[in-house]
């Protein structure tokens, strides 16, 4: 399979040109509320989700701060591979972290 080639800023600036923001957003609302939106959400927030932690509760537990944890679930930062790995089990098993923040 043949990969995109990145855009220009000359090709970028036309196909910008080209939008009508308004119609898509407007699109965008008809399509929410017809129920035909998704929630996308990062694997560290779904993990935190499933656990039924807090973002300070989750945090705590990681032995990260809570913003290092936020800097995660909006994927401005990476965690570690140890931290990674905790996130997988908080995935699989979230009961065993309720277990430990009692």
């Amino acid at each position: 399979m043949k990969s995109k080639k990145p855009l220009t800023d000359q090709e970028l600036e036309a196909w910008e040109n080209t939008r009508d923001l308004n119609a898509e957003l407007l699109e965008s609302v008809r399509q929410m509320k017809a129920g035909k939106g998704r929630i996308v959400m990062s694997p560290i927030i779904y993990a935190r989700k499933k656990s039924g932690l807090s973002q300070i509760e989750f945090a705590k537990l990681l032995g990260v701060s809570v913003r290092t944890l936020q800097e995660w679930e909006q994927g401005r930062r990476q965690p570690s591979g140890a931290a990674k790995k905790l996130i997988a089990i908080a995935e699989r098993h979230p009961d065993v972290l309720k277990e430990i923040a009692d």
